[in-house]
């Protein structure tokens, strides 16, 4: 088992009480109730972080105040401070500190912590938490460790590629943050015991070939048989290692080079 050092985190202290709220676990469970993500349920109890993922307090310079954990992502988060005495939580990248003065504009200083829009962001910086539209606010490259490169631009679009390899289409007028995200140590984390996994909310796996037939197309047979030679399905029946699932009214024109696939490394 190992844990990540966490002595950096300026407060153990209860979240700033008018940014949190009371969460309910969904336990993986649709608004029928039907469960459509298996081996969810249980774990700690947890209060929600709001997290400002547009920023538009434009001009106004803040304050960090402390950098906190938060147990719903894998990143840090930053308690910033603003002139007019609004406080409010952003993901904290890689680097800041408590002091350190950030800013959200149009155009501003690259440093990190500062968000602007992308067509002013020089080629070559590393962003995250990067809108997909405009003001509708952060959506992909938030969690812990991850960052996207500014490529180019081409009328109209920045070039982005992300944390995945892909190379994406990005409206130059979308916002986007600068730096790494926090926490970069987090893939790195070994479980070590379920125990930990049950804290999490997250429940005991069972192979398919070890149910019932009723249970997984994988199930059934005498002793220990194997799936025998029909593709290997998901417990509905849907063929996986592969499956394409994405809906056909889904476009890919903003998608210049797809995600890379991991190769095997030869021996």
């Amino acid at each position: 088992m190992s844990v990540i050092d966490r002595s950096h985190i300026t407060t153990q202290q209860t979240p700033l009480k008018l940014l949190t709220k009371g969460m309910k676990r969904s336990s993986g469970r649709n608004a029928r109730g039907v469960i459509t993500v298996r081996h969810r349920g249980g774990g700690a109890k947890q209060l929600w972080r709001t997290i400002d993922m547009k920023q538009i307090k434009f001009g106004i310079p803040a304050t960090v105040q402390t950098i906190e954990y938060d147990p719903n992502r894998s990143a840090y988060i930053a308690l910033i401070n603003f002139l007019d005495g609004t406080k409010t939580y952003i993901i904290a990248p890689e680097g800041l500190k408590v002091g350190d003065k950030i800013v959200s504009n149009v155009n501003t200083k690259i440093k990190p912590g500062n968000r602007l829009i992308l067509r002013n962001i020089p080629t070559g910086i590393a962003v995250h938490n990067i809108e997909l539209q405009p003001g509708r606010g952060g959506q992909i490259v938030r969690s812990g460790g991850s960052s996207a490169m500014v490529l180019g631009f081409d009328k109209g679009f920045a070039q982005i590629k992300l944390p995945s390899g892909e190379i994406r289409l990005i409206s130059e007028n979308c916002f986007a943050s600068i730096g790494t995200v926090s926490n970069p140590d987090h893939s790195n984390i070994r479980i070590g015991k379920a125990g930990r996994m049950r804290h999490l909310g997250r429940r005991p796996k069972v192979r398919g070939k070890a149910m019932n037939p009723v249970d997984h197309p994988h199930g059934g047979g005498e002793g220990n048989s194997p799936i025998g030679l029909k593709h290997p399905k998901s417990p509905t029946g849907k063929p996986t290692k592969g499956y394409k699932t994405r809906s056909k009214t889904k476009s890919n024109k903003h998608i210049i080079k797809p995600r890379t696939k991991n190769k095997k490394r030869k021996r």
